[in-house]
């Protein structure tokens, strides 16, 4: 795996980032989040402009996938990129009807995107169900983590056969984890923004070592947790390496949460400072499927069985 984006890639890159900056952000996703709103015309945009196609592109796979889906997490978006750019395109044969959400086996949970959804994939442990959902099949659940979230009232589907639910789980770990090295970078700038501006003593909160260092530390966190994830999309998903990027972010995310809002003082625990899109956000993605403990254990017995084969 190279260290660097490709022309090509950085091409993808750049055209995203472009759409992105025009129609996500941090006031649009507060603005949805107030509503508890899906941004369908974000989502449209993304699959109008071929990033769907990039999971089975022929030159293009899942690390171009993984480069739209972080930039997505980055910029805020309130849609459901994870499931519609690299978990559907690897697990169903054909298209299903959009919004897509992602549940564990437990549906009465909370779910995320689950309201607007029309397409649920389920893990049922060893084999993955389809769900289609009309309108009414779920309901919204109130919640502060800034994406709309939902229950489901119905429980109907089609199983997608034996071994179904172990890719499933596989690449929504590694959508987990770019979702989550995107959302902490945008986290941890936010953060950056406000210390470069934050004057104490008559000196910028930002200019002082010991800031310094915990910033430091923050980033080498998201930066690991990057290239374990851009890793482990370049090798096509294996159980080991999403198992370990997935759990390195939800570690990451824990401390990057704890000391931004430190860093950030009672501000970063308002409303009217924009920390919270992210951060909030962070708490979210570390409960999908089963949070770090079932990461841990997914990583655990991937590395047990490589070592009993060998």
């Amino acid at each position: 795996m190279d260290f660097e984006l490709g022309d090509e890639q950085r091409a993808i890159l750049e055209a995203v980032q472009t759409l992105l900056a025009r129609r996500a952000g941090a006031k649009r996703a507060i603005e949805l989040a107030r509503k508890t709103e899906y941004d369908f015309e974000l989502e449209e945009a993304l699959i109008s402009a071929g990033f769907a196609e990039l999971m089975n592109g022929g030159e293009t796979g899942p690390l171009e996938a993984v480069l739209v889906v972080e930039a997505c997490a980055a910029a805020a978006g309130t849609v459901a990129s994870m499931a519609s750019l690299l978990v559907v395109p690897a697990v169903l044969r054909h298209e299903p009807s959009t919004p897509v959400a992602l549940a564990s086996g437990d549906v009465a949970a909370p779910i995320r995107f689950a309201a607007q959804a029309r397409t649920v994939l389920v893990d049922r442990g060893e084999e993955a169900e389809l769900m289609a959902l009309d309108a009414g099949d779920a309901m919204p659940v109130p919640s502060n983590f800034g994406y709309p979230m939902g229950r489901l009232k119905s429980v109907r589907g089609e199983g997608l056969g034996i071994g179904s639910g172990s890719k499933l789980r596989r690449w929504w770990r590694l959508g987990i984890a770019a979702e989550a090295v995107g959302t902490m970078q945008s986290a941890l700038q936010c953060t950056l923004d406000y210390l470069k501006t934050r004057k104490q003593f008559g000196r910028a909160i930002g200019s002082f070592q010991t800031v310094q260092h915990r910033l430091a530390d923050c980033h080498v966190l998201v930066e690991g947790s990057r290239w374990l994830t851009y890793e482990a999309a370049w090798l096509g998903a294996p159980e080991e390496a999403v198992a370990a990027a997935a759990a390195q972010s939800m570690l990451a995310a824990s401390q990057v949460f704890n000391e931004t809002h430190q860093l950030s003082g009672a501000i970063g625990y308002t409303r009217e400072h924009d920390l919270h899109v992210w951060s909030m956000r962070l708490q979210a993605l570390r409960l999908e499927l089963g949070g770090v403990s079932a990461h841990h254990l997914a990583l655990s017995k991937a590395r047990w069985q490589a070592g009993a084969i060998s």
